[in-house]
């Protein structure tokens, strides 16, 4: 993955980002030589969203196949997290 330097974005801003973002997806920012952040051109944010999105529906749906899943009123909710509240407070 192309690295850009914190150095390069202060003297460069932008358009150190859309020369390193020319031929690829993604880049690494790095600040006194460790690598601290990730930059992307926004389509590609749009996919990796859509991909979190089409896996979390998929957990979702294993979960209620498997049985994994709570049916109660909004009042009845209220009192189990309530409950758990009280239990997991000890620890």
């Amino acid at each position: 993955m192309p690295q850009l330097t914190a150095n390069d974005l202060k003297v460069r801003g932008v358009a150190a980002i859309e020369e390193v973002l020319a031929g690829q997806t993604e880049a690494t920012i790095s600040v006194r030589g460790k690598d601290r952040f990730v930059v992307m051109d926004v389509a590609q944010y749009h996919y990796l969203r859509e991909c979190e999105l089409d896996t979390a529906l998929a957990q979702s749906r294993a979960d209620v196949a498997a049985g994994r899943t709570v049916t109660e009123t909004v009042a009845e909710h209220i009192q189990r997290m309530e409950r758990l509240l009280v239990e997991n407070a000890g620890h």
